[in-house]
């Protein structure tokens, strides 16, 4: 028994909050340093101009590991009874995280293995699914905050809101699939593109202004630093975003721009908020029992 419950506490003492955010970093760092060094194209035997495989093989593994790490935090903060941001909250969040973690793996599988355009595909049905919780798990978090903003941080928000949908209505003006598929009938696969390319831009904006509030919202103090984190999350998926659709305007596009590792930052950010969050409330829940006892 007492072998047990070493093992136990070995594990509670490996898995601390120092520990996860620390390798979170680590894992961003060498993220960034993967993506920088190495997502150069090079020319094959055949003369054509592409990424290795053993590169794009790596950046999937790197988005996938992150946004499984964050799914798993979130669901542990889920199931822990001390979590006062509320449960439903984080629930939401882990199961997005989860459905983002399976988007990768199928987008990775089609677009790697079975060699065909990874856009529209299986792994969309995913992300559609990480866009609608995340984006609820948020509304409702803002909602049991109860914000109030002053009115020079209302102008913040507007002006990023109005930046950041022009900037994607831009971008989609500008999409030669889009304007195809206005003008002239398109098959069924044209036409789920273009619809899910305007629910991404559409839900990455919606997400953006929700964040904004977030980060002005919760600037100061020690327990606001998990909804910065989370705020920071978003924005980096909006830029991820962003970059896919401008870059996937070349019908040649190979996942791997050096700006793709926004994607894996995303689920670290994630990862590092639920973290933070957990050890907020597990500190609060401490302090209200020393009380009660006093």
């Amino acid at each position: 028994m007492s072998s047990i419950y070493n093992k136990s506490d070995n594990l509670k003492s490996l898995f601390t909050t120092q520990n996860i955010l620390l390798a979170n970093i680590c894992w961003g760092v060498l993220a960034l340093l993967y993506f920088l060094l190495f997502s150069a194209k090079v020319p094959d035997a055949n003369g054509l101009v592409s990424r290795a495989e053993w590169y794009v093989i790596g950046t999937n593994i790197f988005e996938a590991l992150a946004y499984l790490m964050a799914g798993i935090l979130c669901l542990r903060n889920w199931r822990s009874r001390k979590i006062v941001s509320g449960r439903n909250v984080w629930l939401l969040f882990g199961i997005g995280m989860l459905s983002y973690f399976l988007g990768g793996i199928f987008f990775g599988y089609t677009e790697i293995v079975l060699g065909e355009e990874p856009f529209p595909s299986v792994g969309d049905i995913f992300f559609v699914v990480t866009y609608l919780l995340v984006g609820i798990g948020m509304i409702l978090a803002v909602a049991s905050r109860r914000i109030n903003l002053e009115v020079w941080q209302w102008i913040i928000v507007l002006a990023i809101a109005a930046f950041g949908s022009a900037l994607a209505w831009l971008i989609s003006q500008q999409d030669p699939a889009t304007t195809a598929a206005a003008t002239e009938v398109s098959g069924l696969k044209d036409q789920i593109g273009t619809f899910l390319s305007w629910f991404y831009v559409v839900s990455d904006v919606l997400l953006l202004i929700i964040a904004t509030s977030l980060l002005l919202a919760f600037w100061g103090g020690r327990a606001s630093l998990p909804w910065r984190m989370i705020a920071v999350a978003t924005f980096s998926l909006y830029i991820a975003d962003i970059w896919f659709k401008w870059a996937t305007r070349d019908p040649n596009y190979q996942s791997g721009d050096v700006l793709e590792v926004c994607w894996v930052l995303s689920g670290v950010l994630f990862s590092m908020g639920a973290a933070l969050e957990f050890e907020a409330s597990s500190n609060r829940s401490r302090r209200e029992r020393g009380r009660k006892r006093t």
